[in-house]
């Protein structure tokens, strides 16, 4: 009696879970194994599906391309920058709305805004700000120059000026949810805790470093994880500042380049965007599986 009613619980579960399973299979699963198969085919022809060889040579082919190799130095440099100071920058932030009564939601509110307004509306907003144009320096390089500088064409200009406004605009637009979640970390940590530490005569930043962040380390890890993984993505937030061609630019990411090799000028070869896209995995899942491995260690779950 209790194995069947094991078994019809069993399988009311799966029944319920096979419309997720049907979805992820159709929609995540089958193309992967796709996009997998896709990369050893050589010379794969979309028009007739077909292809003269199975082999390394897409990966060879990609790994030797300078257009991906300088996508791999961008995607690199923004994860490298912009995921440690968006998540510090939104800690300083959540803990300082934690801290102020009055206006607190107004200021959350605030600090939220960004992350519902769209990209490329963000986009060219930024390209205001920073855009040399034949009228106007931009609002930066009035700045620049009011207090001595010389003005910097940041986004057609040299490419570390190109490459701060990027990291510029991809923190600007990452930072609202990280504040979200961590104002929200904060807010469920143990008042007494804190109560405690301050008869003992623990000084704030004593507290902050055994108290808050241990408390919070799980959000923290989370936000650095999902942070990591969307830099590598990042696509969107680069065509919203400097445009399609991202080649001509110096400015293209992994994923751009992907999107090139299918859809883009040198559109046309699936094989090569599907080598590009594993690699992507491969590194976005190397990334992944280091930082659980710190994990263990650093965060209190």
């Amino acid at each position: 009696m209790i194995k069947k009613k094991w078994r019809d619980s069993g399988l009311k579960g799966w029944l319920y879970l096979l419309p997720a399973i049907l979805f992820l299979g159709v929609f995540m699963v089958y193309p992967l194994i796709d996009v997998f198969v896709y990369s050893f085919e050589e010379g794969y022809n979309s028009a007739s599906q077909t292809h003269f060889g199975i082999g390394l040579y897409n990966y060879s082919y990609v790994l030797h391309d300078p257009y991906f190799l300088q996508a791999v130095r961008n995607t690199f440099l923004l994860v490298i920058i912009t995921v440690p100071l968006s998540t510090g920058i939104a800690l300083l932030i959540s803990v300082g709305l934690n801290s102020v009564r009055p206006l607190r939601n107004l200021f959350q509110t605030v600090y939220f805004l960004p992350y519902v307004t769209n990209t490329l509306a963000v986009g060219l907003v930024f390209m205001i700000l920073f855009k040399k144009t034949a009228y106007s320096d931009g609002l930066i390089n009035l700045l620049i120059t009011w207090f001595g500088g010389d003005s910097v064409d940041f986004i057609d200009g040299p490419y570390w000026a190109k490459m701060f406004v990027l990291c510029l605009y991809t923190i600007w637009v990452v930072m609202p949810f990280k504040i979200l979640i961590l104002t929200s970390a904060l807010a469920s940590v143990n008042r007494q805790l804190y109560q405690a530490a301050r008869v003992d005569g623990t000084s704030a930043f004593r507290i902050f470093m055994r108290i808050t962040l241990p408390m919070i380390s799980p959000m923290i890890f989370y936000l650095i994880i999902t942070g990591f993984i969307g830099a590598f993505k990042a696509y969107s937030d680069v065509v919203a500042l400097f445009g399609t061609d991202l080649n001509a630019a110096e400015m293209n990411t992994i994923v751009g380049y992907v999107y090139d090799m299918l859809y883009g000028d040198s559109g046309g070869y699936p094989s090569y965007a599907s080598a590009a896209a594993v690699i992507l995995f491969a590194i976005v899942l190397t990334v992944t599986c280091i930082n659980l491995m710190v994990s263990k260690r650093k965060v209190r779950f």
